[in-house]
């Protein structure tokens, strides 16, 4: 007896499929080297550590305005502080962007980092203000590799 040859439809559903699932994958490895290639070359590379910080303690300088901050480098490389900014409840801020460094601080080390509000060291955004007993603020440093670290306190 003859084999009739269209009567093959199984093998060829399992062919298609298998032939879809084949061009699935050479197209996912396309769009990923693809997306390597662009977005690695617009990101900065990464650091050769980790910068971390925890905060120790603060205490305050009052005539002259300045918080004077006791941070624990927990990270694994070299840290330098480049500029900060300064933010008390109502969101008025000083901000010192240029013209200031603190460190380099190593791993380990404990980072005491002084910071003035007043106004030669400061652009003000909002209302200058001076730290006030029971008030809360929040510090924001920036290092030179432009992670930044967030503290809050109270006087």
């Amino acid at each position: 007896m003859r084999l009739r040859p269209w009567n093959r439809k199984g093998i060829d559903t399992v062919v298609a499929a298998l032939l879809l699932v084949v061009i699935v994958v050479v197209m996912a490895a396309i769009v990923f080297s693809w997306s390597r290639g662009v977005f690695g070359s617009i990101l900065p590379p990464p650091a050769n550590g980790k910068e971390t910080f925890a905060l120790e303690n603060q205490g305050f300088n009052i005539p002259n305005n300045n918080v004077t901050l006791y941070l624990r480098d927990t990270g694994t490389t070299s840290t330098t502080f480049v500029s900060y900014y300064v933010q008390d409840m109502s969101h008025d801020q000083c901000a010192k962007a240029s013209g200031w460094s603190s460190g380099p601080y190593l791993p380990t080390q404990l980072a005491i980092v002084t910071l003035g509000i007043t106004s030669p060291n400061c652009a003000w955004t909002g209302t200058p203000f001076t730290f006030q007993s029971g008030n809360s603020y929040q510090v924001i440093l920036v290092t030179s590799h432009n992670n930044q670290f967030t503290f809050t306190f109270q006087r």
